[in-house]
């Protein structure tokens, strides 16, 4: 491998754990790190890194010529609950930055593009149960209408410039190793920090709302799964339906009460609730699983388990 992976976005709560797996896969001279903001101690000893703002064409392919770079990928989004804040700068990051690197690979300055969507391309429409992969998408956020967009755009630019774009459609993703990011399912990475912290958590959506959840180590093997596929294995060039495991945060409670006996959930939904009811409750991916042999490994004990485990030494002295 005599060229460079760059990650945009790279101190995300995806790019973050994505960086140190590409670092100990390909060594970390190979990776190139960048965000608006610095990263943290182990990714700055782990790789390259460089201060880049997504939105910034010419500092973007400056960093990929100097480098070397052939990988892009592009991490850098502002997620739901943000967006919905800041509609317009939402719209031009999500957007500008995913034209900057296809427009790059059309001109041959990169052979291979990452670009994650989101079950946010979804909507109130869309079969909530079993979601297909191609179904009725009718996003009604900021950030969802920015993934339907793109995967648009992604398809479009392999079908009439044969660029290698590849995607995944990501659930909601649970990590320890940084905070939550502003998403509508970050309930369910908070609810951990605060069963440890306090012992009782209050949630921003109510009893029973069922969302697609993902570990993170199974979303980190996916990413680099359909990016090692053979080119002719990859059949969508939108996005691919991803899943793992479905549950109501009265499912992670029950969860943590298993370990944490005396811990207590609150309901107390907020505007979060209104973009949760229009995003499916299960997701059918079978095609990620045949075309590249996708398959997740953690259910939601394990998840809970890992969680709590390693975020017990924050939290308990």
């Amino acid at each position: 491998m005599k060229s460079r992976i760059l990650i945009i976005g790279a101190c995300g709560q995806i790019g973050t754990e994505l960086t140190m797996a590409l670092s100990e896969r390909f060594g970390k001279d190979k990776v190139v790190a960048s965000d608006i903001r610095e990263g943290n101690e182990s990714m700055m000893k782990n790789s390259h890194f460089e201060l880049l703002d997504a939105t910034d064409l010419k500092a973007v392919e400056d960093v990929i010529f100097r480098y070397k770079v052939d990988t892009v990928y592009l991490m850098a989004a502002m997620l739901s609950a943000i967006a919905e804040r800041f509609p317009a700068k939402a719209w031009d990051l999500n957007m500008n930055s995913l034209f900057h690197i296809l427009n790059l690979a059309k001109e041959g300055k990169v052979k291979k593009v990452f670009w994650p969507s989101s079950i946010a391309v979804f909507g109130e429409t869309t079969p909530a149960q079993n979601t297909a992969q191609t179904t009725v998408m009718e996003p009604s956020t900021v950030y969802g209408i920015s993934k339907q967009t793109g995967e648009r755009w992604c398809e479009y630019y392999h079908k009439k410039f044969g660029v290698d774009v590849r995607s995944i459609r990501y659930p909601g993703l649970i990590s320890y190793t940084t905070e939550p990011g502003g998403g509508t399912t970050d309930y369910a990475v908070d609810i951990y920090h605060r069963a440890l912290k306090h012992g009782q958590y209050r949630c921003f959506l109510k009893e029973g709302t069922i969302l697609p959840m993902m570990y993170m180590d199974d979303a980190i093997k996916a990413t680099i799964g359909i990016m090692d596929a053979k080119d002719e294995d990859i059949k969508i060039r939108s996005s691919y339906n991803l899943a793992a495991v479905s549950y109501a945060p009265e499912d992670v409670a029950a969860s943590i009460q298993k370990q944490i006996p005396d811990f207590e959930i609150i309901y107390e939904p907020d505007f979060r609730q209104s973009i949760a009811d229009t995003w499916p409750q299960s997701i059918d991916d079978s095609e990620a699983r045949r075309d590249w042999g996708w398959s997740h490994k953690f259910g939601l004990d394990e998840i809970t388990q890992t969680m709590l485990e390693n975020l017990r030494n924050k939290y308990i002295k």
